[in-house]
């Protein structure tokens, strides 16, 4: 078999990101027949005996498996909580190690991809690859358009869907996230969140999914977000 790039073959395994393979690898967490492994290492998967952080990683490539899940609130996007909070991984399938693609903040409920692709995910979260996120945003009152105007810049789309009961609900779409950006955005503008839901991911959609359900992306999905 021809040798393969340790972080290439770590990431395939739903390890870790190559990124965070290498930095692992410069860290000296990982040995490679007993040896500490060095950047740029090569390893032929049969036959290699590699150790991440003193655990044996199996040989063989686990299947790769991709799920989109509605995220409810009061759940982390990690794979694990020291202080045993709810995370996302409690709502899929056990035996495979997957990861969460990007954040959603802990209040905030939606779309959320976790995969054990290495490869992809790094794709999908690195910053010259953007996929717009579309949100759904009630705030409380009703609030007046020129605000909702005010939102809008070069990586921000936002429209009015509907206003009524004293709630006003926006659509905003984000052409390039950063870290609570939406909540920090009506906050600057005095505007009161009352729930904040991601319903879609450039291609990939929530649909009629129900809070805490996850369901396997399908193969014209998976080709659409690896173009």
């Amino acid at each position: 078999m021809p040798l393969i790039r340790l972080n290439k073959y770590l990431a395939s395994l739903g390890v870790a990101s190559r990124r965070k393979i290498d930095e692992f690898t410069s860290q000296r967490r990982i040995t490679i027949n007993g040896r500490i492994a060095i950047l740029g290492d090569k390893v032929n998967t049969e036959i290699d005996n590699v150790v991440v952080d003193k655990k044996i990683i199996p040989p063989h490539p686990q299947k790769l498996v991709y799920y989109l899940l509605n995220k409810p609130k009061y759940v982390l996007c990690t794979s694990s909580d020291d202080r045993g909070r709810d995370t996302v991984l409690n709502y899929v399938p056990k035996g495979t190690r997957v990861y969460p693609v990007g954040r959603l903040d802990y209040e905030s409920t939606g779309l959320i991809l976790l995969t054990n692709d290495g490869d992809l995910s790094l794709k999908l979260t690195h910053p010259r690859y953007h996929l717009p996120k579309v949100y759904l945003v009630t705030l409380l009152g009703k609030t007046p358009q020129s605000k909702i105007a005010s939102m809008v810049s070069p990586g921000v789309k936002a429209e009015i869907v509907s206003q009524e009961n004293n709630h006003t609900i926006i659509k905003i779409t984000l052409f390039e996230g950063k870290k609570r950006q939406i909540r920090l955005l009506c906050a600057s503008l005095h505007l009161y969140v009352l729930d904040l839901q991601r319903i879609s991911i450039g291609p990939l959609l929530l649909n009629r999914l129900a809070p805490g359900e996850y369901r396997e992306l399908s193969s014209s999905e998976l080709k659409s977000i690896r173009l």
